[in-house]
């Protein structure tokens, strides 16, 4: 699956970047299956948890998460459970959704997708 999202670039933030609207949030989300913005400490955040056979494939799916974050300098929380990863962006310097990170939901759901498309092929 290829979002509009998943081929933008992340943007430098700072404390007077604006949070995404409303607006924005409803329509980023509509290509984000499964993703739910949660209210936590009082920052909403985007969050999503993924499923696995075993430690090892979450554990490598976090990795491979952790490479993205890295490369575009935005990091999520990730919770790492034997068969689950429960990913959590949102934008620190604002405490609250950017459209960054919406941008790396979609990254994820591209990672997802391209490891289901590599089970099937080999």
């Amino acid at each position: 699956m290829t979002t509009t999202l998943a081929y933008m670039k992340c943007e430098a933030c700072r404390a007077d970047s604006p949070h995404a609207t409303h607006e924005e949030v409803m329509e980023y989300l509509k290509e984000l299956p499964g993703w739910q913005v949660v209210r936590q400490d009082d920052v909403n955040r985007l969050v999503k948890t993924y499923f696995f056979r075993d430690w090892a494939e979450a554990i490598d799916f976090a990795n491979r998460i952790g490479e993205i974050a890295e490369q575009e300098g935005h990091h999520p929380a990730l919770l790492v459970e034997w068969g689950r990863v429960t990913v959590s962006w949102w934008t620190h310097v604002i405490q609250g959704l950017h459209k960054n990170d919406f941008v790396l939901a979609a990254r994820t759901e591209e990672l997802i997708s391209r490891r289901a498309a590599e089970s099937r092929s080999g």
